[in-house]
């Protein structure tokens, strides 16, 4: 068992990074893996090609694990949104989404809607995905609800457990991109799970998993299953059929490479433990809301439900003067929408919150300072 010290000790961006919604700096152990394999893989030797080609089945093995799940439910994918896509296109009937989600989820229930026309869309008119905005929203034709665990926009977590208990047996379809490994949550509630380990795994780009429940498979028709995605022998004539598992949500093998960098991030997560990860993330974004608090900016995010990122709605100049303030002293946020979104992972350092006030009460020293104001409106 790794001590949660020994793993904040790994992170070794430059202070004033607050942006691990957007990317997740490469972990000092992804990077050794990776390396390693990559020169394993440059011998062209039999064993060296096949024990790289193994980290496939430890990286499944590993989300398995943190999803309380069955290896055979899952299935590594390039990204996120190609998982999404294997969901959406193989449902039919209506599927629950609201025009909010970031568009991974829009984009992939809609090019569904539009190929096939087995699927047809319904918005669900809420920011926040709650049960009771679920509820309000079910009809006897939805077969699914698609959401995010955490909103890309605003920080808030959803109640998976409650919006089962609504829902009922109808499929719920959950995008854990923002979530996975750093928030704690009822993944068995849901029957699809789509993540990708770019952002807080710190595993970098085409580390992507899905999940798929016995009901999932039942429902889900494997549209575009690959030929990787069967079991039958790709050498003999005829097609393929797709497989009984998760497997037939595949549309070709796996990179190795990629699963080498997946599984040493989630070695690490499962070592020292997601409680202990989740509870440190929430403890930096409330140190991040006390301030923002301190001086004056209002918060988006949900006081009572919320993982690492926090999303400031300062009104008027002060939104493109607060990204300013933040770029001048340093600080890596993202600034889109009349939003600033400022995320913290587990191991971000108190030099880098530092910076993020002083950017803040920059902000607020100036704020009305009319020679300012003008400054800023130009």
């Amino acid at each position: 068992m790794i001590e949660l010290e020994s793993y904040l000790e790994t992170f070794d961006e430059e202070p004033g990074y607050l942006d691990w919604a957007a990317f997740g700096p490469l972990s000092p152990a992804v990077q050794v893996e990776a390396a390693a394999d990559a020169e394993l893989l440059a011998t062209g030797r039999r064993s060296g090609i096949g024990l790289v080609n193994g980290r496939v089945d430890e990286a499944r093995t590993l989300v398995a694990e943190l999803l309380d799940a069955a290896v055979d439910e899952v299935t590594l994918q390039p990204s996120t949104s190609i998982g999404l896509l294997h969901a959406f296109f193989g449902l039919t009937g209506d599927v629950l989404v609201s025009p909010a989600e970031f568009p991974a989820l829009t984009v992939a229930a809609r090019r569904a809607q539009d190929a096939l026309g087995k699927l047809r869309v319904c918005d669900l008119p809420a920011d926040f995905v709650t049960p009771e905005t679920v509820r309000d929203a079910l009809s006897d034709e939805v077969t699914a609800v698609a959401l995010s665990l955490v909103d890309y926009r605003t920080g808030h977590v959803a109640d998976l457990t409650a919006i089962r208990d609504v829902i009922g047996d109808r499929l719920l379809i959950v995008d854990a991109i923002q979530g996975f490994g750093v928030t704690e949550a009822d993944y068995a509630a849901a029957d699809v799970v789509c993540g990708h380990g770019y952002k807080w795994l710190r595993a970098g780009r085409g580390t992507g998993f899905a999940r798929f429940s016995a009901r999932a498979r039942e429902r889900i028709a494997p549209v575009l299953s690959g030929i990787s995605g069967s079991d039958d022998d790709i050498g003999a004539p005829g097609t393929p059929v797709p497989a009984a598992g998760s497997g037939a949500y595949e549309i070709s093998r796996a990179d190795p490479l990629a699963a080498s960098r997946l599984a040493a991030a989630l070695r690490e997560i499962r070592d020292v433990g997601v409680t202990d990860i989740a509870a440190t993330v929430r403890d930096r974004a409330r140190h991040m809301m006390a301030l923002a608090d301190r001086y004056g900016v209002p918060v988006l995010t949900p006081r009572d439900s919320h993982a690492g990122i926090v999303s400031l709605v300062p009104e008027g100049p002060d939104a493109s003067a607060i990204a300013a303030a933040l770029a001048n002293h340093g600080v890596t946020a993202t600034a889109r929408g009349g939003i600033v979104r400022v995320s913290a992972h587990a191991g971000t350092v108190s030099d880098t919150l530092r910076l993020f006030g002083d950017a803040l009460a920059d902000v607020a020293g100036h704020r009305l300072t009319p020679t300012a104001l003008a400054v800023v409106e130009s």
